[in-house]
């Protein structure tokens, strides 16, 4: 296993940045940028009171550390966690939620949802992509779904020397091989460095190449991941269904989120010229971007 650091600290300064003015973009906006780039910055999305009550409850996450290193610990399933009453409310986060019902124009399922540390020390998460078409051994069937959105809240401001999010724009677009999801790259000459205030949030389409860079600094870098689908994009295969009894005791507000993970809405047996079809379709066109949409 390679355990190599991602970047270095002398590397830092040379980092490339996104060129955005985040807290500017409209709803559209930030639909444009996410389909075209791969992703967008959310920033301060959280207040300062619901930021300090998730600090609080995630210190009370037991973690463990990921193969390669200590320094990177993790948690998952919160998404059943009925003694966390803050970080699971998160699912349901108006702000988010409904920039997700705006993209994708259909009901919104909660895949997954996870608590990552990166500490001191930490080497950098190397660059891969989070879906799998085919599923995958470390994933599972859950992450073949067509369409996978994953909101990253950061607990702590992102800064170059603690372990910033990176991300290569554009690369959910190519088709080459060098795409193939099953690849992982230690770095990238186009990969680019995302920072932002603690209490912001970074969506991602998990099948853009990303990452993190190494965490030089002398404080912990928190983080809820929460992923996403529309209704209609199911995976490939049945995956094991929810327990009902663990979904019904979360809050109320919440559950709507958590239904069936094999839930697809789409026409497997559809016929050349069904009866109904529509002349328009909004979320077809490059109009949902605004004004003409095309540059």
């Amino acid at each position: 296993m390679d355990t190599s650091v991602t970047n270095s600290l002398s590397s830092l300064a040379d980092a490339r940045h996104p060129d955005a003015d985040w807290s500017s973009l409209t709803t559209r906006d930030r639909v444009r940028f996410l389909e075209l780039e791969g992703y967008v910055v959310l920033p301060e999305v959280l207040d300062a009171q619901l930021l300090a009550r998730l600090e609080e409850e995630s210190e009370r996450i037991p973690t463990g550390a990921v193969d390669y290193s200590e320094s990177q610990r993790v948690a998952d399933q919160l998404e059943y966690r009925t003694d966390l009453l803050e970080i699971a409310r998160l699912i349901g986060y108006p702000p988010v939620i409904d920039f997700f019902r705006e993209l994708f124009g259909d009901e919104v399922i909660c895949t997954s949802y996870t608590f990552g540390m990166s500490r001191p020390g930490h080497p950098g998460i190397v660059i891969h992509a989070d879906a799998q078409p085919y599923g995958a051994t470390m994933f599972a069937a859950n992450t073949s779904s067509l369409v996978l959105v994953r909101v990253l809240y950061y607990l702590d401001e992102l800064t170059p020397e603690r372990s910033p999010f990176k991300v290569v724009p554009r690369s959910h677009l190519s088709l080459h091989a060098d795409a193939n999801p099953s690849q992982r790259y230690l770095s990238h000459p186009d990969e680019v460095m995302v920072t932002c205030p603690a209490g912001s949030a970074i969506i991602i389409n998990q099948r853009a190449f990303h990452g993190n860079y190494p965490n030089h600094s002398d404080g912990d870098r928190r983080m809820l991941a929460i992923s996403y689908r529309p209704a209609w994009a199911g995976p490939i295969t049945d995956i094991e269904e929810r327990d009902a009894e663990r979904v019904a005791a979360m809050p109320a507000e919440v559950q709507p989120f958590l239904a069936s993970l094999n839930t697809r809405r789409f026409a497997f047996d559809g016929s050349n010229r069904p009866e109904g079809m529509r002349r328009e379709a909004r979320g077809l066109s490059p109009h949902r971007w605004g004004g003409d949409g095309i540059e």
